[in-house]
């Protein structure tokens, strides 16, 4: 059976078969502590792992890029925990995890290609090809968030540079163009709950004027003929619909029916789709 992990920095969740076996919490700075975590979950007829984590992985090298866990940041993760482990591993961002999770069980399924956004804390995304997770230069296909795209309002962005997408398009985004507009400092439920309640709202038209613009340029770009959206944003339905008919009136291909929706493969979507991309990668038992 393939053993998945979805690996965040505070808990790791463990499954085998579709059946979830539990969590743990994350060893930050123990690297050996952290071997130890995935390795309590190991049993006799495990034939692979396979990791959904909060990082970035380069194809070339295998090194991962991942802030939040700082005892494996740098590390040729995957070749590193094969060896401790004795069996083969192979380790996922988990966006595209979420997308792989979306086309197996989820609002992708039937779909060639597929882009599948994070709007919560941040903004991330997974691009899946022919049911293939798209891996390029230095494993940051799909990162749309980041890049200098907005002139007014500019913020500073985490990555380094200034005007990303990210810094506007997410939960605190959406704040921090409200307070940019209105001087008021709220949440972003507050924000959208006003919005739905019909008041006048600067801070979501522009919110969905900027990311609803990005987004259509991606999809002339990729192709995708549906975006499944997760975080914390897509619990709100009539958010997500209002992203539908910004960006349907905006990409070049002209349909009727909804090409942005909420997501479906639920809490579990890191643990699905690391199955899946170890199913594929090392053949079902």
């Amino acid at each position: 059976m393939i053993l998945a992990f979805d690996i965040g920095g505070s808990r790791i969740k463990a499954a085998r078969g579709g059946l979830v076996l539990g969590e743990v919490a994350t060893p930050l700075h123990d690297a050996q502590g952290f071997v130890a975590a995935l390795h309590g979950f190991l049993r006799p007829g495990d034939r692979a792992v396979a990791i959904s984590i909060a990082g970035v992985v380069d194809p070339d090298n295998g090194r991962i890029t991942v802030a939040n866990i700082p005892c494996i940041n740098g590390r040729a993760l995957a070749a590193e925990l094969q060896a401790a482990l004795g069996l083969p591993v192979l380790v996922l961002n988990d966006a595209d995890c979420f997308a792989l999770a979306e086309v197996a069980v989820g609002a992708a399924r039937g779909h060639r290609n597929v882009f599948a956004l994070i709007l919560g804390s941040g903004v991330g995304g997974g691009l899946v090809i022919d049911g293939r997770v798209v891996q390029g230069a230095g494993g940051y296909a799909g990162e749309w968030g980041h890049g200098p795209v907005i002139r007014d309002p500019v913020f500073a962005c985490g990555c380094g540079q200034k005007g990303c997408l990210d810094t506007v398009g997410s939960a605190r985004g959406m704040e921090r163009l409200h307070q940019h507009l209105t001087g008021e400092v709220i949440g972003s439920v507050e924000v959208i709950r006003r919005w739905r309640a019909g008041e006048a709202s600067p801070a979501v038209n522009l919110w969905l004027d900027l990311v609803g613009g990005q987004l259509a340029m991606v999809l002339n770009v990729v192709g995708a003929s549906v975006v499944p959206v997760g975080g914390g944003l897509a619990n709100d339905r009539a958010l997500i619909a209002a992203l539908d008919r910004t960006v349907r009136a905006r990409i070049l291909r002209r349909v009727d029916h909804p090409v942005v929706v909420v997501a479906e493969a639920g809490a579990d979507a890191g643990l699905i789709g690391a199955a899946a991309a170890g199913e594929a990668a090392f053949g079902q038992t």
